[in-house]
This record gives structure tokens, sequence and C-alpha cells, in this order.
């Protein structure tokens, strides 16, 4: 079993209706993996199993980190596993400051971030400090919504479409802080519509297709692989 996350045979289910169907995928330590897939192929479904949001349910498989089962465990459980989570939509609250954003956050102990090492790292965040989520640009939100994720101290990080209605320009400059990211050690499960983006900064990649795995491989490989891109991501 992989020191990080390890998915196993996974099915999980809306009511009635059958989402995930044997799902495996693995995000080693240190590593940044892309979930690639069209709309509507479960990838926020996945991410929901991980971290215990429900619906889903999950009836048969199994969700591990660092060997350590997670299945049942509260959402809360999940984050003091050093597991964060950059929610899709960003989820912010309109009323609370940035600074509020980022100082509400359960941290643990010596936690290695800390309000003034994020906002080196989201510069702009500082000069923003004093404005409320509803006064913030959508670039401005989304680096929030990853900054508070930072909060947690997180080993593994959980990004659901995060360049999802950001400009390119804005989505270049993701596209480094997530490289930054990966270099201060931190595991990402980026969950993304932009392929190339992500496969810039991906070491594997797995494709799904209506809740299968239909394609494992490094991202270097699947940028290579003209046929899965055009049959499974629409890539002409």
């Amino acid at each position: 079993m992989p020191d990080g996350l390890a998915i196993a045979n996974l099915h999980s289910y809306y009511g009635e209706a059958h989402v995930l169907h044997g799902v495996s995928l693995e995000v080693a330590r240190r590593s940044v993996v892309a979930l690639l897939g069209r709309n509507g192929m479960g990838k926020s479904t996945l991410i929901r199993s991980i971290v215990g949001l429900t619906p889903p349910a999950v009836h048969e498989g199994e969700i591990f980190y660092q060997g350590k089962s997670l299945r049942g465990l509260t959402p809360h459980e999940v984050a003091q596993k050093r597991i964060g989570l950059v929610p899709q939509g960003r989820r912010l609250f309109a009323s609370l400051t940035v600074t509020e954003h980022l100082t509400m956050v359960d941290r643990r102990p010596g936690a290695a971030w800390t309000v003034d090492r994020v906002f080196a790292l989201f510069p702009r965040l500082a000069e923003r400090r004093g404005h409320r989520g509803n006064q913030l640009s959508g670039g401005e939100r989304q680096m929030l919504a990853i900054a508070r994720a930072l909060m947690l101290d997180p080993e593994l990080l959980l990004m659901d479409e995060p360049s999802e209605g950001l400009a390119p320009v804005l989505v270049q400059q993701l596209q480094g802080i997530l490289q930054q990211l990966k270099e201060a050690g931190v595991a990402i499960l980026l969950v993304e519509q932009n392929l190339f983006s992500a496969l810039a900064v991906s070491d594997r990649a797995y494709v799904l297709e209506t809740g299968k795995i239909v394609y494992q491989g490094t991202a270097a490989e699947l940028l290579r692989d003209p046929g899965t891109l055009h049959r499974y991501l629409g890539v002409k």
C-alpha cells in the first residue's frame, strides 16, 4: 500500500443511482495526480466520497490514507488527518474578511502554514486582507479557497475544479501556485476539466468515464495518446 492516498474498488451511490463503479487510484506523497473527465462522470462524487461528505454513500470498496481507513469518518475527522479540500465553487463566506477566513480554521499545533506564509504565497490576498468574501474577484476567491485549505497544514490537498470560471491569465497563475505547493511537499489530487493546465503540473493522470477509470498513466504518456484524449476528453 502506498504511503499516501489509496482508493480500492470504490462504489458510491446517490440514492439508487450507482455513480462510481469500482474506482481505484493512488496519490503518493509529494506527488500531483490529475483526475480528468467530462462533466457528470463522477469526479466530484469521488472527492465527496474521500472526505466523507454526504451524499454520496459508499457501499463498497476502501479509502486508505497513510495505511488507515477513511471510510465512515466525518469531514472534520478527515481534515484532522491533514487532508485539505478546495471545493468546487470556492464556498466562501460572503460576510467574512480574508483574514477571518484564514483565522477561523481549527489549526493543528505547530502547523507549518501560517497566515504570514499564506500571504507570502498569495500577495494579492495580503493586499485584500480586510475585504469580505463578496468583495473579491473570482481569482481572489479561488486564492482564498486554497489559502483556507492550507491553514489546515495539509499533507494532501484535494482540489475540485480550481480553474473553473477563471480567465486564462489567472489559470496560468494558478498553475504556478500548484507548482510551488508541489515543491513544498504537498501532495495534490487535482480534479480538472482544464486538461493541459492540469497535466503541466501533474506526475500521473487518471481519466474517469461514467464512473469508471478508463485510463491511467503518467501525464507525459497521456499527452502522447491522441486516441484517449479524443475519445474521453474531446481533444482533437
